[in-house]
Parts: C-alpha cells; sequence; structure tokens
C-alpha cells in the first residue's frame, strides 16, 4: 500500500519541479513591466520624436521560446491567457531584440535575460520599441553592421581619443567644450581619411543602435547626472571589449546624440539612418576643422593619454595571439563545415565577440539566419571571415537527419533547395542539385 501512495507523490514532486525551473517571466511579471515600459513612453509622449512610442510588444524566452505579448496579431497567433496574449515564437526565427513582423503585426521583440533584470528588460524593451518606430517612420528594418575596420589598430587608437575627448566634452561647458569637441572631431576625420569607404556605413550604425541607445536613456533616467552615469557605464563596457566591429555605434551614435540634445537639436528632422551624427554636431557647434585631419590629431593625442591607449591596445593584441594559438587549430584541420554568407542577420551578445587578426572574428555563440537557413551555435564558436563572406564551424561529432545537422555545441536547419555535401574531409553548404 505504502508504495502506491509514493508514487503519485514522486510524481507530483517532480511536476513541480519543472515549473519552478521554467521562467521568472510570469503573466503577472509581464503585466508589471509592459505598465513600466508604458510610462516611461507616456511621460516622454513624443517630446523626443514626435510620436508616443508605446505598442506592440513581444517579450521572448530565447530558449523556451515562449511568448507573452501585450496584445494579438493580426493572424491570432497569440491567445489571451492572464490578461496577456500568448504563443510559441517559431523555431526557424532568429530572436532579437528589434522590430519584428509576428502574425501580420509589427511588433518590438524584447529577449528576456536568464536572470530578471529590470533595468536590461525595461531598456531593451525601448530600445525595440524606437526600432519600430524606425521601421514605421524611416521605412528601414533591422539591419546588420560590418564595421571591420574597427578591430584594426589604428582605427581602435582614433576612437578611444575620440571617446575621450568626447566624454571630456560632456562634462564641460563654454569655451573648453568647443576645444574638446573640436579635438573629437579631429580624431573622428583622421579615421574616416584612413578608412573612406566605411563612413556612411558607420554613420548607419551610429544612427540606427546608437538613437536606440540614447532614446532609452533619455526615457528611463530620472536627472541629467542619472542619464550622464548610466551613459558612461555603457561607454566603459564597451571601451573594455576587445572587439569594437559589432558594438562601437550603440554607444558612439548616443554620445553624439546627447551633444545634439543639450544644444536644443529637434531630433523630429532626422529621417534617415545615413544621417551624420557627428557632422550634425560640427555644423551645430559651429566647430572649424583643418583641410586634413591627420596633420594635427597626432600632436593633440598627447592631450588625451595616447601612451595608455598605445598600451591597453599592445595587451589586447598579446591576448589575440593567445588566443589565436589556442583556436587556430579548432577552425583550420579538417573536419569543418563551411558557409558562405549572402544576406545574413546575426543576433549575439557583444561581448561573445573576439578578433583573431587576419583569420577572422570569433563568436563565442551566436545565432544567425541567412538564405540557407538558420544556425544557433552554443559553445565552441563559429569564425566570420574579415569581410564577413565566409563562416565555419568545426565539424565534430557532425550528425545529419534530412534538413537537420549538427555537432558538438552547434545546430543547423537548412531551407529547402540546400544541401549539405562532403569535399576533402570538410562539409559545404550549397543550393541542392537537380
Amino acid at each position: 500500500m505504502r508504495k502506491w501512495i509514493l508514487l503519485p507523490v514522486l510524481i507530483f514532486l517532480i511536476s513541480c519541479n519543472g515549473e519552478t525551473e521554467d521562467t521568472y517571466f510570469i503573466p503577472e511579471k509581464a503585466i508589471y513591466y509592459f505598465k513600466k515600459t508604458e510610462n516611461y513612453c507616456n511621460r516622454d509622449d513624443g517630446k523626443l520624436w514626435s510620436k508616443n512610442l508605446y505598442g506592440p510588444i513581444l517579450f521572448v524566452d530565447r530558449t523556451s521560446r515562449k511568448i507573452i505579448a501585450n496584445q494579438p496579431d493580426k493572424q491570432g497567433n497569440l491567445k489571451l491567457k492572464d490578461a496577456v496574449y500568448t504563443g510559441l515564437y517559431p523555431k526557424e526565427n532568429i530572436v532579437s531584440n528589434t522590430a519584428v513582423d509576428f502574425g501580420g503585426t509589427l511588433f518590438a521583440m524584447v529577449i528576456l535575460p536568464n536572470e530578471e533584470d529590470e533595468y536590461r528588460i525595461l531598456t531593451r524593451a525601448i530600445h525595440s520599441l524606437f526600432h519600430r518606430f524606425q521601421q514605421q517612420t524611416w521605412g528601414i528594418s533591422h539591419s546588420t553592421f560590418t564595421a571591420a575596420n574597427m578591430d584594426e589598430k589604428e582605427a581602435r587608437l582614433w576612437i578611444k581619443l575620440e571617446w575621450r575627448a568626447l566624454r571630456k566634452a560632456i562634462n564641460s561647458k563654454g569655451e573648453e567644450r568647443q576645444f574638446a569637441l573640436r579635438d573629437a572631431l579631429i580624431f573622428r576625420g583622421s579615421s574616416r581619411e584612413l578608412y573612406p569607404k566605411y563612413a556612411e556605413e558607420g554613420n548607419r550604425f551610429e544612427t540606427y543602435e546608437g538613437l536606440a541607445t540614447f532614446t532609452y536613456l533619455r526615457f528611463i533616467t530620472e536627472t541629467p547626472e542619472e542619464f550622464k552615469t548610466r551613459l558612461f557605464e555603457y561607454l566603459d563596457r564597451i571601451y573594455s571589449f576587445q572587439s569594437y566591429s559589432r558594438s562601437y555605434g550603440s554607444v558612439h551614435g548616443a554620445i553624439y546624440a546627447t551633444l545634439l540634445h543639450e544644444i536644443g537639436f529637434d531630433f523630429t528632422t532626422i529621417n534617415s539612418e545615413k544621417t551624420d551624427l557627428g557632422g550634425l554636431v560640427k555644423d551645430l557647434y559651429n566647430i572649424q576643422l583643418p583641410a586634413i585631419c591627420r596633420d594635427v590629431a597626432g600632436s593633440i593625442a598627447f592631450n588625451y593619454n595616447i601612451d595608455e591607449i598605445q598600451k591597453e591596445e599592445e595587451k589586447r593584441l598579446q591576448d589575440i595571439r593567445e588566443r589565436l594559438n589556442k583556436q587556430v587549430s579548432t577552425f583550420s584541420e579538417k573536419p569543418v563545415v563551411f558557409l558562405e554568407l549572402m544576406s545574413p542577420y546575426f543576433d549575439f551578445e557583444p561581448e561573445d565577440v573576439h578578433s583573431l587578426d587576419t583569420l577572422g572574428t570569433l563568436y563565442d555563440r551566436m545565432r544567425i539566419s541567412d538564405n540557407w537557413g538558420k544556425l544557433s551555435v552554443d559553445k565552441g564558436g563559429c569564425l566570420v571571415s574579415n569581410n564577413y563572406k565566409f563562416l565555419r564551424i568545426p565539424a565534430r561529432g557532425f550528425r545529419a537527419n534530412r534538413n537537420h545537422f549538427s555537432g558538438d555545441g552547434w545546430t543547423l536547419i537548412l531551407n529547402n533547395d540546400w544541401e549539405v555535401i562532403e569535399v576533402n574531409q570538410n562539409y559545404l553548404i550549397r543550393k541542392s542539385v537537380p
């Protein structure tokens, strides 16, 4: 008799354990964050962008793909339950903090952090609502930026100098601010003289992501002092990254937007992702620059402790060499899976990005969608070429099941008419041959 009593109890305990491991984000939590986000948007009420940004929001758990939304989609995929709308996000679609069309409705998608973090959840919500506004108003959708030059030593020197001058400008007034801004724009000009083909891409990155950062900081902070503290915390975080190619624009654009806001700039006049925020600062602050910025940049660099920056960059190169020695065999010894990148969209955390010099860029974890399908890398990393044309992953533990492929730490789902072929002990992705 005792055995029959223990069995139901055991089943009950197992089921309870499963529920507690599910997620912290219950409907009551979602309602709380919907309301907080709406309150922040209502507090601005269109003053910054001439439109209240609050709208449809999808909170998505990256692992389970569970959705909690504040309104239904047009196609009825989301169902009302406990005063919120719930459903599942398709496994074949990338989850990212941006605007997405789901069921015929344009939502702001918010990836939930693994552990509850109110600041991250709220800032991600406003960040994605701003991208939704950009798509509705400017006609631009989410984008992948390829500022590969920002991982080169000289570009990193110039941008670190520029950041130091911009920090000084924000912390000063009057003539001191003018001189600091001139220095910052000389450093910016020097970098663009060296890498002219990346200037337009830099403008797009800074405008698309930098204005999103500026907007959520404006909405969520209570005082100018808190705003500045949060902005510089973010700058310090990105400053410490080994790679800037996928992150610098998010803070760089926000800094220039801050300077524009302080002089009374009307942000509703921005209607293009190609806007040069640095150029606007130059014009509105009446900054005069030399004909060739690099002619004077070297001499003023000493005012911003260039020796310290050079030591930082030497340490970075040493770390890269050490990582390269450890990683080169992982991505060069057979078997390896090679994928061509055609129109990729990446989902990753900036701190997971590491430069491997001429070998490419290493992503510790990443999700990517392209014409051929979707790749998820959860451990072991993947290597993207410096021109963002190719990607490779180690093929240890390679397994195939129809259009599903996997290896140690990664999974690949191919779209119809694509296949994996074996060539010289490696694997290639290509269009299926009739």
